[in-house]
């Protein structure tokens, strides 16, 4: 019996050794250094950098103080954007410093984290298994982002360590399985120039950084020039942000400030706020409190009235400011920060919690600074979408960016498929009633903003991101909310039309809005025209113009006209021509 069970446990292990064997996995890798094009998102000079994962451009070296250049190399806040459809993913990579800290652990400080989006704009974080080594290796398997679109490359953002600089990196992908990088955004970057609070100090993995959840929540750039120790306000660093166009500059130093005067702390932050303000005047600057002043049960009291003193000097240079007339200064307090004893790993750096606690009152701050409101509802709430299988959303978007600074747009359509697949630029792989845009609305100077399977939330998101910034438009026309029937009642839909007409009107004061009803669809016709009532009366209230073409493709009897239509939604060549025909008479007025 013995012989016989040692023979069993050697066939069996036999068998196991040859089905592992079949199934070894054959990678390739692939280096972001040889993309052939910048891919690392979080650099402010991409192309100037001596090395791949630097922050500064090589030529700062002179300028900065050593000990910020040294930091510079670290890559906090760096991350890079891929696509694939690969379930497995393998990451190796090696850093030059110590791989962990007496107060941090060794994900937070070298390691990495690797988030995707899903079909609906949803985060997702993917677990990795990994291996601190002389070469770090993170393993990420089984990885299924939607079960709604099997076989579709996503979008992911692997975020780079903290702490350490990496010295090379490779990403490796089932050999059968598609990679592509993705560039970097062309949308202006939230600026961020802090302490080691800023450079990710103490997260327990980079992705929870409070600027990696800050970049997550507003889907936007994000540069962190955050420096352990020497985040100190020192006019090479601000030089350096007034080169950038920015969507927001951020000074949060006052943590690094405590052992100065109150003189010289006077001087940095109007020295610093002066530099930045006569190069970009446009550019927000957001002064941001020690957040350690808030902790009423911290048992330190020296390091309590050290915090508290340098917020008493923000707080007076801020009000000085705000009562010369500079308009363009905003505060974020500690109180707004709101730490508490459970919040930080030391009493000054925060851990997770605190994190998430910074990040929810940045996006707060610079939301209502930068007017990207938010409500409660997912209409109301803007994100990307990646639903439609026969274009890439991303990049129709930075094609529409690119477009408005060469060919700047007098009328502008906002909406779904129904307007993507009609025709004009930027051209779509589609052009259902490309003969009636031709000849009714091109002549015109119509540009076609319409993204297939886009809902309200996905317009909202486009115009938060710079599509309808930097020209002067005569009309926008607004025709979205078909694709949001499905999963949307009447008045969430109406609450983000509501959203979206407001978002528009603040960046296109000068433009006529024109907000449609919907086109009618097979089986809905009914929801349809009562929906239709309430964006009439949505638009009495914000006072732009209803229309409603719509009306035109139904039959006598209330139902859609078959013969106008392809699919009982999109209209066919001849339902185009007479939308082309009904609009005209709006967009010539």
């Amino acid at each position: 019996m013995k012989r016989i069970s040692i023979f069993i446990l050697l066939f069996f292990c036999f068998f196991c050794t040859l089905s592992f064997s079949q199934t070894t996995i054959t990678y390739k890798w692939l280096d972001p250094a040889k993309a052939g094009f910048p891919v690392i998102e979080g650099q402010a000079w991409p192309t100037e950098t001596a090395a791949t994962y630097d922050r500064f451009p090589a030529r700062a070296q002179k300028e900065l103080n050593p000990n910020v250049w040294n930091t510079s190399h670290s890559s906090a806040g760096l991350y890079i954007k891929f696509k694939t459809d690969a379930a497995n993913l393998v990451i190796r990579y090696k850093v030059k410093g110590d791989l962990a800290m007496s107060h941090m652990p060794a994900t937070g400080v070298s390691g990495l984290d690797l988030y995707a989006l899903d079909p609906n704009g949803k985060w997702c974080m993917a677990p990795g298994s990994f291996s601190f080594k002389d070469t770090i290796t993170y393993r990420f398997s089984n990885i299924k982002v939607s079960a709604a679109f099997p076989g579709r490359s996503y979008e992911y953002r692997l975020f780079l360590p903290l702490y350490n600089s990496v010295s090379w990196l490779e990403i490796g992908v089932p050999a059968g399985n598609a990679f592509n990088f993705m560039p970097p955004s062309k949308e202006k970057p939230v600026l961020v120039y802090g302490t080691s609070i800023a450079q990710g100090a103490c997260a327990s993995r980079p992705g929870l950084a409070w600027t990696s959840i800050l970049q997550r929540a507003l889907d936007r750039p994000l540069v962190n020039l955050g420096f352990s120790g020497t985040g100190l306000l020192e006019k090479s660093v601000i030089d350096l942000m007034a080169e950038v166009d920015a969507k927001i500059y951020v000074l949060d130093c006052m943590p690094n400030l405590i052992s100065f005067s109150d003189k010289e702390i006077e001087k940095r932050l109007l020295a610093s706020v002066q530099i930045l303000n006569e190069k970009h005047p446009q550019i927000p600057i957001l002064l941001v409190e020690h957040s350690g002043g808030n902790v009423d049960d911290l048992l330190d009291t020296a390091r309590n009235a050290d915090y508290n003193r340098v917020n008493k000097v923000l707080d007076s240079i801020y009000s000085k400011l705000t009562t010369a007339g500079l308009k363009n200064v905003y505060l974020l307090t500690n109180k707004e920060i709101d730490l508490d004893i459970n919040s930080t790993v030391d009493g000054l750096h925060p851990n997770d919690i605190g994190m998430e606690k910074y990040a929810g009152a940045y996006e707060k701050a610079i939301r209502t600074i930068i007017n990207e409101p938010t409500g409660k509802y997912s209409t109301t709430q803007p994100v990307v979408q990646s639903r439609d299988g026969y274009y890439d959303w991303r990049n129709r978007h930075s094609e529409i960016l690119t477009l408005i600074k060469t060919d700047s747009p007098k009328i502008v359509f906002l909406g779904n498929s129904i307007l993507n697949y009609w025709g004009g630029l930027p051209k779509a792989p589609l052009a259902r009633g490309g003969d009636s845009w031709d000849k009714y609305l091109e002549p015109l100077g119509v540009k076609n903003f319409g993204f297939g399977w886009d809902q309200v939330e996905n317009v909202l998101w486009r115009i938060y991101h710079e599509e309808i910034d930097g020209f002067k438009a005569n009309k926008v026309m607004i025709m979205i909310g078909t694709n949001n029937l499905s999963v949307n009642n009447d008045q969430e839909i109406i609450e983000g039309l509501k959203l979206l007409v407001q978002a528009v009107k603040v960046r296109q004061p000068a433009a006529k809005i024109l907000l449609s009803g919907l086109l009618p669809r097979r089986a809905m016709e009914k929801r349809v025209k009562l929906l239709n009532k309430a964006i009439s009366e949505l638009a009495s209230q914000t006072q732009v113009r209803f229309i409603n073409p719509g009306k035109l493709l139904l039959n006598n009897t209330g139902h859609i006209d078959e013969s106008l239509f392809g699919d009982g939604l999109h209209p066919n060549g001849a339902g185009y021509q007479k939308l082309a025909i009904a609009l005209v008479p709006y967009l010539k007025k």
